[in-house]
C-alpha cells in the first residue's frame, strides 16, 4: 500500500478587493510561485477531470463524502510539453496528491479512450488506466482558470488566488483554444486557497485573519459540472 503525505487545504471566497490587498502583504513575507506567466505572475490552468457514467466523484463530493479520489489531467499556460497525470485524494480536510507527466501522444490515446493502445505504462499511469477500466471513467469536464500562487518553505506553504474560473461544458481537449467556455466564478469573488503541512505559521495565519472571508467547501470541479 502506497503512504500520501496528507496535507490541510482551507478555501474561501473573498472579494476582489481584499484580494488584491492581501497579495500586497502577502507579498512581503513570501514568494511567489516560478509558473508565473502573465505580467501580474499569475499563469493559466487548465484540467480535464475524469468520472464514470453515474458521475460517482461529483455526487460524492456534493454528499461530502470523507474519503474520495478522482483524476485528472493539467497542463498550464495551453503548453503541450508539460502534461502531467493527477489523482487527488481527500480525507475529511486534509488531501494528498500524486502526480506523473505524460506525452501528449499518451494523452491523445487517452482522450480518444483508446487505453490499450498505450504500452509500457507503470505507476499512476497504470494505476489510471486500470481504474479507467474497470470503473468506466471517460472525459467530464474541463476546468480552466488564472491563478497566482505565494510560496512559503516553513511547512511547505502555499496560498493561492483563482479568478477567471471558467467550464469546457462538452468540449474535453485541453489544446482546444477555440472551444466555447463558460464562465462560473461569482462576479466580483476570488476563490483563496491556503494549504500546508503541519502548522499555518503565525504572522501568516495573522495576515488571513485580517481580511472579511468566507470558509466554503470550494470545488472548481463541482461548480463546473453543475452546469451540465
Amino acid at each position: 500500500m502506497k503512504e500520501y503525505k496528507y496535507r490541510h487545504e482551507l478555501k474561501f471566497k473573498i472579494s476582489e478587493s481584499a484580494a488584491e490587498v492581501l497579495k500586497q502583504k502577502l507579498s512581503l513575507i513570501m514568494g511567489t510561485d516560478n509558473n508565473g506567466y502573465f505580467d501580474d505572475g499569475s499563469y493559466l490552468i487548465k484540467s480535464l477531470y475524469f468520472d464514470d457514467l453515474n458521475s460517482k466523484s461529483y455526487y460524492e463530493k456534493m454528499d461530502g463524502v470523507l474519503y474520495r479520489k478522482k483524476y485528472r489531467i493539467r497542463i498550464y499556460n495551453n503548453d503541450d510539453s508539460f502534461i502531467r497525470l493527477e489523482k487527488k485524494m481527500k480525507h475529511n480536510n486534509m488531501t494528498a496528491k500524486e502526480q506523473m507527466l505524460i506525452s501528449k501522444e499518451v494523452y491523445g490515446k487517452i482522450l480518444e479512450g483508446k487505453l490499450n493502445e498505450i504500452d509500457g505504462a507503470s505507476g499512476l499511469l497504470l494505476e489510471f488506466l486500470n481504474d479507467a477500466r474497470t470503473k468506466g471513467l471517460i472525459p467530464s469536464i474541463i476546468v480552466g482558470y488564472h491563478r497566482l500562487a505565494f510560496t512559503y518553505p516553513i511547512s511547505d506553504v502555499r496560498i493561492t488566488f483563482d479568478s477567471n474560473i471558467e467550464s469546457g461544458l462538452y468540449n474535453y481537449d485541453l489544446f482546444e483554444e477555440s472551444a466555447p467556455t463558460y464562465r462560473v466564478d461569482e462576479k466580483g469573488k476570488v476563490v483563496l486557497e491556503v494549504k500546508f503541512n503541519e502548522i499555518l505559521p503565525l504572522h501568516i495565519a495573522n495576515l488571513l485573519n485580517d481580511i472579511p472571508s468566507c470558509r466554503e467547501a470550494v470545488s472548481k470541479f463541482a461548480i463546473c459540472r453543475s452546469i451540465k
